[in-house]
């Protein structure tokens, strides 16, 4: 089977098409451990020779620095050969004196602070300071970040914003991105979202979106790009101390994770492939952004998205209790 397995789908109504795969780049803003330059810059260069180029980044990660490095790394690629997010909800400003702000993940990063707001000015600056450190004149998605605690702000100032913003051309699609499929699932009932990016709750181990979010975008339009699919590392090595979002697995997730390794070994599909893959399943499904902290990762993901995966290995995976038979299968066609 030769890339993509899938062919770029549409946001929303909007007209705007995304890869199926993506890299998503919180690692170049140093998550958890330092990432040379010329490093990151080889991530995005292997990401843009596979074919997965959905790059997503956002001022949140690593105060700024992972827009900085993806701007230089795509700097002289043709605009229109890529598809760019970001996203807005988290001011920058730089550190008074002797202030230190928090890491949240972060290290070595540059000497700025983060601000919760939503107001209609302070989106339009942020968006403003992202365009600059990316080094372009409009991005194809911009999501409110984690608002899931804002709503009052959210329907106020924040998506109004949003939609300015959709209205002027400086983005073509807008949308939310968090983990909380609750709250997304509500604010697409209610707004004219065109995506949402969704972090770990519709996975091979977790199907809560599956009960609110995706019917929801379904009957609405609404595209979705899912994160986490490996929920923060377990689907890709499940062994004893692996992280489960983002905490230790607890003992019968770790199971569970183990079992389906073991019958994805019977058909001879890694298990990452599978949990790759499986998201698609659902129609309103877009794209995964998958993040890579060195190239050799971004090349591995890119190879295992196009495994092929017989159907048996979906419904064995259903016969034996790991998944549910309600669960929508991504099936040969």
């Amino acid at each position: 089977m030769s890339y993509p397995p899938y062919g770029p789908r549409e946001l929303g109504r909007t007209g705007a098409t995304v890869p199926p795969l993506g890299l998503g780049c919180a690692p170049l803003g140093n998550l958890y451990r330092a990432m040379p330059e010329a490093q990151a810059r080889e991530v995005v260069r292997t990401a843009l020779a596979t074919g997965s180029r959905y790059f997503d980044t956002a001022p949140h990660y690593g105060v700024g620095l992972s827009e900085e490095r993806l701007g230089r790394a795509l700097r002289g690629h043709d605009r229109a050969t890529y598809t760019l997010s970001t996203k807005v909800g988290r001011r920058l400003r730089p550190l008074a004196p002797g202030e230190r702000a928090a890491g949240e993940g972060f290290v070595d990063t540059p000497a700025r602070a983060r601000v919760r707001d939503l107001s209609r000015d302070g989106i339009r600056a942020t968006l403003e300071a992202s365009l600059t450190r990316l080094g372009v004149d409009a991005v194809d998605i911009v999501y409110l970040h984690d608002v899931e605690d804002q709503l009052r702000e959210v329907y106020e100032t924040g998506f109004p914003a949003l939609a300015e913003l959709r209205a002027q051309g400086v983005a073509r699609a807008v949308g939310f991105g968090m983990n909380h499929s609750d709250v997304a699932a509500r604010l697409v009932a209610d707004l004219d979202v065109d995506v949402v990016l969704c972090a770990g709750r519709w996975t091979l181990l977790e199907r809560t979106a599956l009960d609110d979010l995706l019917p929801v975008c379904a009957r609405r339009g609404t595209s979705v790009v899912v994160g986490g699919v490996y929920n923060s590392g377990l689907l890709a090595d499940p062994t004893p101390g692996a992280p489960y979002n983002y905490a230790p697995a607890p003992a019968p997730v770790l199971d569970r994770a183990r079992q389906l390794a073991a019958v994805c070994a019977e058909f001879d599909v890694p298990l990452k492939a599978a949990a790759l893959r499986f998201p698609f399943g659902h129609p309103a499904v877009a794209a995964a952004v998958v993040g890579a902290a060195a190239p050799d990762e971004m090349a591995e993901n890119a190879r295992l998205f196009t495994h092929h995966i017989p159907d048996a290995l979906w419904h064995t995976l259903v016969a034996r209790g790991l998944l549910d038979a309600d669960l929508p299968l991504p099936l040969n066609d």
